[in-house]
């Protein structure tokens, strides 16, 4: 399934405003503990393609029962961070 992703920068630019404020495509901003960088709709998109492969799988393995990696952990919160999602790991 491929997603809206115009629709959901406009959702990434609105919780970027609500959460950090107005900021500059390239500043530097700190969010839940990471030094995060205001992402352009260009450098949105693979990290969005790419957080929601590492969610999906993370997911999948949560309802297997696996064992989750902290490598795994700690990937899916600096994605998260750096889409200014909450993690859904914890």
């Amino acid at each position: 399934m491929i997603d809206d992703l115009p629709a959901r920068y406009r959702e990434y630019l609105d919780r970027f405003m609500t959460e950090i404020g107005d900021k500059t495509a390239g500043a530097y901003v700190k969010f839940s503990g990471k030094l995060i960088q205001k992402l352009s709709f260009e450098e949105f998109t693979p990290v969005y393609l790419d957080y929601q492969e590492v969610l999906k799988r993370y997911t999948e393995s949560i309802e297997r029962g696996d064992t989750i990696n902290d490598v795994v952990l700690r990937l899916l919160r600096e994605k998260s961070a750096s889409l200014v999602l909450p993690n859904p790991a914890d």
